[in-house]
Order: C-alpha cells, then sequence, then structure tokens
C-alpha cells in the first residue's frame, strides 16, 4: 500500500483520536459520570475543531482547485449539521451529569462512522493527491490559525 500523503494521514488520525476519546466516555458515563466528562469535553472540542478545519480550509481549497462545489463537500457539510444535531443532544445530557446517552451515542455513530469512511476513502485523498508538500503545509498553517473560540464552545465547567 502506498504512503498516505500527509492531509489524509493526519486527518485519519484524527478520526481515531476523537474515536478513542468518546468511546472512553461512553465506557465510563455510567460508572463515574464525573471521570467520564472530561473525555466528552475533548472529543466535542475536538470534533468541532475538525469540522471547521474542514469547513474553513480543506473544503474550500478542494472547490477551487476543482470547481465541484455541489459534490462531495456539499455531502460532507448537510452531514456536519446532522453531526452537530446529536452532539448538542448529548452535550445537553452531558452538563445534566445525566448518563443516558445511549441512544444519542448510536445515533451519533450512525451518521459518523460513514461520513468518515467517505472522507477517509474519497475527499481526503483526492485533496492530498492535488496538494504538493507546500500547499499541504499552508493548509496546515492556515487551520492552525483559526481562532479557538471558533470551536472551543463547549462551556467548560460543567
Amino acid at each position: 500500500m502506498p504512503n498516505k500523503d500527509p492531509l489524509t494521514a493526519y486527518f485519519e488520525a484524527d478520526h481515531d483520536r476523537l474515536d478513542a476519546l468518546l468511546e472512553r466516555y461512553r465506557a465510563l458515563k455510567s460508572k463515574d459520570h464525573a471521570a467520564a466528562k472530561p473525555y466528552f469535553r475533548e472529543f466535542i472540542k475536538g470534533l468541532r475543531r475538525h469540522i471547521v478545519w474542514e469547513e474553513e480550509v480543506l473544503f474550500p481549497h478542494f472547490e477551487q482547485r476543482t470547481g465541484i462545489v455541489q459534490g462531495p463537500t456539499h455531502v460532507m457539510r448537510h452531514e456536519h449539521r446532522s453531526i452537530a444535531e446529536w452532539l448538542d443532544r448529548i452535550h445537553d445530557k452531558v452538563r445534566r451529569a445525566d448518563p443516558s446517552t445511549d441512544a444519542e451515542l448510536d445515533q451519533l455513530k450512525a451518521v459518523l462512522m460513514p461520513h468518515n469512511d467517505k472522507e477517509e476513502n474519497i475527499l481526503y485523498p483526492a485533496i492530498g493527491a492535488q496538494s504538493g508538500a507546500e500547499e499541504s503545509a499552508r493548509l496546515f498553517l492556515a487551520m492552525e490559525e483559526i481562532p479557538q473560540e471558533r470551536f472551543q464552545t463547549c462551556c467548560g465547567a460543567h
């Protein structure tokens, strides 16, 4: 198997990191809700950051390079809205220290898993294939320049 381009490798690793955080929250939430909360906080912050990076940096780059605006990025944005709705529902319960989030977590995963598969197998490789090392570096810098306030929307103290 050929080496993955840096963008694909980075975003796949971030998916894996986020999945692990969510699974740790799920494993702890009924036994020790206070211990589970930091995992959810890091998950929601990380997933929101991931989505902002995609929508404000990667997707516009793809659309500009290809001229395709009603294709995969349009679908991904629509799925991001659904993901955000499930995140908000889970977050509301986490705020109230209500561990009964299994149904919401299942729904989130039902949207998130095929979404991540499409990104990892179609969109990221397409973006990576059209971006050389210098362009990839510029995209990474653009992601880092986005202020944390754009994605750090968790109330923190709960």
